[in-house]
């Protein structure tokens, strides 16, 4: 039986990795392509996994085609631009803005399954708003573009994660996890033929791909889903709202980067409204 606190430290280390691994790769690859064949990996991946244990199922497509076509196109939209925005802002300050999908999920469910808010989620979300504007106060151009495109892109996730939370509560995870990556891998090999953007990867590329489609994908979410069943709720908010730190840390070990002081401090305040209005969201 794996111990609680292994799974709690070899998940921070694997999901602070994302914004990591995309920096990695942009020197090798354009991050269009980078990123179409860091999910094709995945997806191939997955598709063994499930031939070999025989779970996959076939008869799952067909009538929620239209389903897995909306969250591809998101999932594919939204890593598209992260994987393009550390091209303009540092891993770390990007794992920090990230961080806002917790909110704009809040929103979400408001507006579209009726949720309703309480005291520590209102006051959660307001202070992260607060946290963005003192990371992005006085920021250099090249930095509001990144932020920007962070903040798009966590939007449109948290919008795919409304989606799934609707409609494909009762699939088996194996099954949606393979569609949700087949689509979203076509939507991108689509968004790199309509750039003209597609590349073979260097031989140096390809150990980096390899590298990326199995742990930030595949690793990541089973980590992911493992730690939701064997941790409470709460104990599994704080572990993803420290993730970021560990990201910043990744940053300065592999790249010698740092986000600035401003956006440090607005970080930690996007973390504790962020922290706040999960805690009471788990508790509601």
């Amino acid at each position: 039986m794996i111990s609680i606190p292994l799974i709690l430290i070899v998940l921070l280390a694997v999901d602070s990795l994302h914004f990591v691994f995309a920096r990695l790769l942009l020197p090798h690859i354009s991050p269009g392509v980078s990123v179409m064949y860091v999910l094709g990996i995945a997806t191939v991946e997955v598709f063994i996994f499930g031939l070999a244990t025989r779970r996959l199922s076939f008869q799952v497509l067909r009538p929620n085609v239209l389903f897995f076509a909306a969250i591809g196109f998101l999932v594919a939209a939204s890593t598209n631009i992260n994987y393009e925005a550390v091209a303009f802002i540092d891993p770390g300050t990007a794992s920090l803005l990230a961080q806002t999908g917790t909110i704009f999920s809040l929103g979400l469910g408001v507006v579209w399954l009726k949720d309703r808010l309480n005291r520590p989620q209102l006051f959660g979300a307001a202070l992260a708003v607060v946290g963005i504007f003192i990371m992005e106060f006085q920021a250099g151009e090249f930095a509001r573009l990144g932020s920007l495109l962070v903040l798009v892109s966590t939007f449109m996730y948290a919008l795919h994660s409304a989606l799934t939370k609707r409609y494909a509560e009762d699939f088996e995870f194996l099954n949606f996890f393979f569609y949700r990556l087949l689509f979203t891998t076509g939507f991108l090999a689509i968004f790199a033929s309509l750039r003209g953007a597609f590349a073979w990867p260097s031989s140096e590329a390809w150990p980096l791909l390899l590298l990326v489609g199995t742990t930030d994908v595949v690793l990541s979410r089973a980590l992911y889903y493992l730690a939701l069943r064997r941790l409470t709720l709460s104990l599994h908010t704080i572990a993803l709202t420290l993730s970021p730190l560990v990201a910043v840390l990744w940053a300065l070990a592999l790249f010698g980067i740092l986000p600035a002081n401003q956006q440090l401090i607005g970080g930690m305040v996007v973390l504790t409204g962020v922290l706040a209005a999960s805690l009471g969201r788990s508790k509601h």
